[in-house]
């Protein structure tokens, strides 16, 4: 990955319908509230999606960082592995214990 592109940072996680809001809460007024104050520079955009089915929520995040650096510092050496904080994993009922990466290619917005 050239280290100028901006990268696509992606992770799943799973909770029961009940959590579902609580860990969408979590998201949005702690885990990243708190990324932005500890000055990870670089980390631009994340987006929740999730997806309901039958018996849990599908959370699918994507976070957007100028480069493979920036992901650095927001995940360590290892930026495979997922960052997950301890209170947010007693919200779900499994996760993935890696994230994907991607570089962007091109955005349109129509």
């Amino acid at each position: 990955m050239n280290n100028t592109s901006k990268i696509i940072r992606t992770w799943k996680g799973w909770t029961t319908l009940e959590n579902a809001p609580v860990y969408e809460a979590l998201l949005v007024n702690d885990v990243f509230p708190t990324i932005k104050k500890k000055g990870i520079d670089g980390l631009e955009k994340v987006s929740i999606a999730t997806k309901t089915k039958t018996d849990e929520v599908e959370f699918f995040l994507t976070l957007q960082f100028d480069n493979m650096d920036s992901v650095r510092a927001f995940a360590g050496e290892d930026v495979e592995q997922a960052y997950i904080p301890e209170h947010a994993k007693r919200v779900l009922e499994r996760y993935e214990a890696t994230a994907e990466h991607f570089e962007l290619k091109t955005e349109l917005v129509l």
